[in-house]
């Protein structure tokens, strides 16, 4: 399956695919959680929704924390 909009268009956005894959699941996993806690049904998966708001410019690496915690619990 071919990825929606187009690589080029999302990387006007964000500068290249590792960034990318971080801001897109880090904002999925923050529509994932507020749509749990709110009880709302996503017509869309978290992923899509938040590679569609890069595309809409709504989300770019500037504005996230990226940065990797780390896990005190090996097993987790």
């Amino acid at each position: 399956m071919m990825l929606y909009p187009a690589m080029s268009e999302l990387n006007h956005y964000i500068p290249n695919r590792y960034m990318l894959v971080n801001v897109v699941a880090l904002r999925a996993r923050q529509i994932a959680e507020s749509a749990e806690e709110s009880g709302e049904v996503l017509n869309e998966k978290p992923v899509t929704l938040a590679i569609h708001e890069v595309a809409a410019g709504k989300l770019d690496a500037s504005e996230m924390d990226l940065t990797i915690e780390e896990n005190s619990d090996p097993k987790a």
